[in-house]
C-alpha cells in the first residue's frame, strides 16, 4: 500500500512539472481495495479495471520503472508509451488493463470468466469499477449473463462515493449499491474497503466461491478518494472537512496501526520501509528519465494483429497493418481445451 501511495503521489509531481500528459487518475485512499485484493489471486488468474488503475499494477507485482515511464509516454513503459494512465497492461501477470469508458469494461471481464469456463480451469477474474458504472447498463447485462451462466467472476464496486463529481446520493436511488446483485440471484456483500484484512476477508470468500462452486459474486468496497476525480478536478463538490475526517480512516496509517499493536513491528521499522520505498520510487524516476520517446516509426505498430482468421483486404494499404510485428501474430491452431479441475482437487 505504501508504495502505491508513494509512486501515486509523485505521478502527481510529474503531472504538476508538465511530465505526464493527458488525465491522471489517483488511487490515493483506496490502497486497501488493491491490495487486498491482488494478494488473494494466483498467478494464473485475471484481472480487469477502469481508468483508475495503477495500484492494481503496483500490488499485482509489476515493476514501478515501466508503469510510471508509460505516464510519461516513455517507449519503455508497459505500453509502450502508447497507453498512459488509463491503460496499463501486463498481460503476463493477468492485467487485462484499464478501460477508459465508464463500465465499459465490465462484459468483457464476463467473457474473460466465460474463456475460463470454456477451458475447464479453476482460474478467477476479478473486476474493478467505481460506483459510477452501477448505472451504466453494461452494468446490469454483464451482472445477468455471469448470475445466469455462472461464471467465475467477482465483481468488486470501489464505492469512494462520488461519480466525477456527482455524490452517490444524487446519482443512486439505491444506496447500498451491492444489494442490485439480488436482481439477479448473486451472492453480495459489503465490506470496509479502509480495512486491509476486512477486504482479505470478504473477497476471500468471493474468490474461493468463484473457483470452487464457478459463481459470480458482487462486492461492495466502501472506501474513498483524497484526491479529485482527476488531476484537472479542484474537488469543489465536498468541503475539506469531510475530506479530513475519511484520512482519519487512512487504509495505510490503520493497518501500520495494527501491526505495532500486535508487536510485529516497531515505528522505527515501519520508517526504514517507507525510505525504502521512496528511494524506489526515485529510482523509478531516473529510469523514466534516462528513457526515450517512442520513435514516430512506431505510431503505426501494434493497431493490427495479423491473424489466420482476419482477412481484410482493404487494411493491406493501411500502413499501420504493414507494421503488424510478426510476435504479435496469434496461432494457427487454438490450444485444446485443460483437463476439468475438481472442486477440492
Amino acid at each position: 500500500m505504501l508504495l502505491i501511495r508513494r509512486f501515486e503521489e509523485r505521478s502527481a509531481q510529474l503531472y504538476v512539472e508538465g511530465k505526464i500528459g493527458g488525465f491522471l487518475h489517483l488511487y490515493i485512499g483506496q490502497e486497501a481495495v488493491g491490495v487486498g485484493a491482488m494478494s488473494l489471486l494466483r498467478p494464473d488468474d485475471y484481472f480487469i479495471t477502469s481508468y483508475r488503475d495503477h495500484g492494481y499494477a503496483l500490488a499485482r507485482g509489476t515493476d514501478p520503472r515501466p508503469l510510471l515511464a508509460e505516464l510519461c509516454g516513455k517507449a519503455t513503459g508497459i505500453s509502450r508509451g502508447k497507453g498512459g494512465s488509463m491503460h496499463f497492461y501486463d498481460v503476463p501477470r493477468g492485467n487485462f488493463g484499464g478501460d477508459g469508458i465508464v463500465g465499459g469494461h465490465l462484459p468483457l471481464a464476463a467473457g474473460m470468466g466465460y474463456g475460463i469456463r470454456l477451458r475447464q480451469t479453476d482460474q478467477v477474474c476479478l473486476c474493478f469499477f467505481g460506483d459510477g458504472a452501477v448505472n451504466e447498463g453494461a452494468f446490469h447485462e454483464a451482472l445477468n449473463v455471469s448470475a445466469l451462466w455462472d461464471l467465475p467472476v467477482v465483481y468488486i464496486i470501489e464505492n469512494n462515493r462520488y461519480g466525477m463529481g456527482t455524490s452517490l446520493d444524487r446519482a443512486s436511488s439505491v444506496k447500498d449499491l451491492y444489494q442490485r446483485a439480488s436482481a439477479y440471484g448473486m451472492p453480495r456483500r459489503d465490506v470496509n474497503g479502509m480495512d486491509l484484512v476486512a477486504v482479505r476477508n470478504v473477497l476471500g470468500e468471493a474468490i474461493a466461491r468463484a473457483r470452487t462452486e464457478k459463481r459470480p459474486s458482487l462486492i461492495e468496497a466502501e472506501t474513498y478518494r483524497y484526491r479529485g476525480h482527476s488531476m484537472s478536478d479542484p474537488g469543489k463538490y465536498r468541503t475539506k472537512e469531510e475530506v479530513e475526517e475519511m484520512m482519519r480512516y487512512d487504509p495505510i496509517f490503520q493497518f501500520g496501526k495494527r501491526l505495532m499493536e500486535q508487536e510485529r513491528f516497531a515505528q522505527a521499522e515501519l520508517d526504514a520501509v517507507d525510505k525504502e520505498v521512496l528511494a524506489q520510487i526515485e529510482e523509478a524516476v531516473k529510469f523514466v528519465e534516462e528513457s526515450p520517446f517512442p520513435a514516430p516509426e512506431s505510431l503505426y505498430e501494434h493497431v493490427y494483429v495479423r491473424s489466420p482468421y482476419i482477412n481484410l483486404k482493404a487494411a493491406e494499404r493501411d500502413p499501420a497493418w504493414r507494421a503488424a510485428v510478426r510476435e504479435d501474430q496469434m496461432p494457427e491452431e487454438l490450444p485444446a481445451p485443460a483437463a476439468p479441475v475438481k472442486a477440492g482437487g
